[in-house]
This record gives C-alpha cells, structure tokens and sequence, in this order.
C-alpha cells in the first residue's frame, strides 16, 4: 500500500463546538492524475486548502472516481479512475467520509469498485453510498464531532443499473421510500442526519423541482443537512424548516477549467453545538489552472 499510512490528526476547538466542512466534487484521474505524476507528489491537489480542511472536526466529500489499477473501461469517453496511490492526497486532506455514490463510480466495473472500498477502508477513510451488499451500502455511517452523534448517508440518482443486492455489491438505491426509510434508522442511532445527493442537471446554477422534492422530503423525514454534487457549478444553499439544503456545491479537485463557474465552488462550513447546527456559512474556493482548490473568501 505504498507510503500510505495513517490517517491525519484534527485540530482540537472548545468541547461541545463542532465544526464540520462539506467539499465538492473530487476527482483525481484524467488531467488531474496528469498532474499529480508530472510533480510527484500525490498532495498535490490538495497544497492550498489542506490546513483548512484539517483545520475542522470533520471533512466530507463526494469522490468521483474508482481507485484502482484493474478494471476495464465501461463508461463513456469520460470516464475515471484514479491511481490506489492518489487516497494518500485525501489523507494529507484530512478527509473524514466520502460519498462513493454517483455516475462514475461504475466507470471501471466492480472489480476498480470494489478496490476503491478496500482501499478506503485501509486508510481509515469512511465511504457511504455504497458497499459489497445491500444492508452495508444503505448503512449509516456515524461520526461522533464533539459529543454530537452524527449519521452520513449517499444517494444518486444515476448508476441505478448497478443497485447493491443481498448478496452483491453495489451502489445504493435511489428510491424516496428506502431513502426515507434510511434516514428515519439513522436518526434512531444519532443526533444529526446528513444526506448526500448526486443529482440534478450539469452546469445549471438553479436547482430543478425534482432535487428540490427529494431535499425536502429527506428533511420531512429527519434528515438536517442535504449536501448535494454533481452539476459541476454552485446551486443555492437554504433553509427549510429546521433542515438545511445544499444544492450543489460545485466542484472542489476538477479540471474542468472552460468557465468561471465550473472553476469555482463552495465548501459547506456547518457549525454544531448542544447536537444541534447554530451556523451554516458558505466557504468560496476558487480552483487553479493546475486543478488547486484555495480558500477566496
């Protein structure tokens, strides 16, 4: 497993104040992997923002590539998947919990699927939203920030042709009653509940009725903060009733660099205390041409 060992410490704050940070997009293949190899260095991506993000209590992203060496390409021409080596970035990240549920997860087959679970697991980095059955990818995982029991969950409309089974591995299913009936377990061994939705339509700045009903929904049913992924540019961020709803945060490691939008994004700083959020800020990042996200505002 190379030169990946463990997994970073988090800065301590005041007992009972808890600061957790939702990134966007991460993808580490394609011209971001290109980079990566022409420096060496598999923290490359994450050089400017790494302090911040260990700076928080927890660190959640959606990875949007298998990690892995095998595998055969059955996606499009857009397709992903990134060197086992390139976890060690989100180690120096100080990432906590990956969302693994969205369109590219399947790029590579089970087998790159199935490497990118092990290869996690091994680093000590929690994935939700999916797993070798159907009971683990719909399992919560739970975080415990400053005394709050805090419950993570991943869903995407996408990728529905490969559902976790019984006995077979998978992604987990978008269906609104399961998601309910998800989210209603997990509240039952927790404080809080956040959602992970890859969704809604790319490059588009507004949320669209569908990703609008199931946000809802999810906080009707218990859910407290909904992080969504997956457009590529930044979607409103509100408040319904005592939930909050983030449509898109954009990208976060992309080399997608042909537009303003689609080279800035937003890190979702949620503040806890008492196992209640007090604050939701939003971070703007700005990307580089070498694919760095940093801080802008």
């Amino acid at each position: 497993f190379g030169g990946i060992t463990s997994h970073k410490e988090k800065q301590s704050s005041n007992i009972g104040d808890g600061t957790m940070l939702f990134a966007g997009d991460i993808m580490l293949s394609r011209s971001v992997g290109a980079y990566i190899k022409e420096k060496g260095d598999y923290d490359f991506p994450f050089l400017k923002i790494a302090d911040f993000l260990k700076s928080a209590d927890l660190t959640f992203a959606n990875l949007e590539n298998p990690v892995s060496s095998r595998g055969v390409n059955v996606g499009s021409k857009y397709s992903f998947r990134a060197n086992p080596q390139t976890i060690q970035g989100l180690l120096y990240a100080g990432i906590d919990v990956v969302s693994i549920a969205n369109n590219h997860m399947w790029d590579y087959g089970r087998e790159a699927f199935l490497d990118t679970m092990a290869y996690l697991a091994k680093a000590g980095i929690n994935f939700v939203g999916g797993g070798h059955d159907f009971e683990e990818a719909h399992r919560p995982i739970v975080k415990d920030v400053k005394g709050t029991k805090v419950a993570f969950l991943a869903y995407t409309e996408f990728l529905q042709s490969v559902i976790a089974g019984p006995n077979s591995a998978g992604i987990t299913n978008w269906n609104m009653e399961q998601i309910k009936k998800d989210i209603i377990a997990a509240k039952q061994q927790s404080d809080l509940v956040a959602v992970s939705f890859h969704w809604g339509d790319e490059y588009q700045t507004k949320h669209n009725r569908k990703q609008e009903k199931f946000a809802k929904i999810a906080i009707d049913a218990g859910a407290d903060l909904i992080i969504g992924h997956h457009p590529h540019v930044v979607q409103e961020v509100e408040q319904y009733k005592d939930g909050w709803i983030a449509y898109s945060l954009g990208n976060f490691v992309f080399d997608q660099n042909f537009s303003v939008a689609t080279t800035h994004g937003l890190v979702l700083e949620v503040k806890i205390k008492d196992r209640k959020i007090t604050d939701v800020n939003k971070r703007e990042i700005a990307i580089s041409k070498s694919f760095q996200p940093e801080l802008s505002n």
